[in-house]
């Protein structure tokens, strides 16, 4: 019998420590901890489904807006950041 393939350790580190799945994971806390004041809020556990739903329409376009903001700070690499455009020419 052939055991499974394990996928090598340095693959799976460079995925954790990607800004996609850094982003992923900050997104995913953000959208934990609207379920659980949601929850609180209505007096029953609202569930991820509707959490993640009511979050994406409700907060989710600020939160990247200020994430963007945030890491476009002098010195700091985002992988939202953009090159700087040259308008010299127009």
């Amino acid at each position: 019998m052939t055991s499974p393939v394990q996928e090598p350790s340095t693959s799976r580190e460079f995925v954790k420590q990607s800004s996609l799945y850094q982003e992923f994971l900050a997104e995913r806390e953000e959208i934990l901890k609207h379920k659980w004041l949601e929850s609180e809020r209505l007096g029953y556990d609202i569930g991820f489904e509707r959490a993640l739903l009511d979050w994406i329409r409700k907060h989710r376009e600020g939160w990247r807006a200020a994430r963007r903001h945030h890491h476009a700070a002098p010195g700091s690499a985002s992988p939202f950041a953009t090159a700087p455009v040259d308008r010299k020419g127009q």
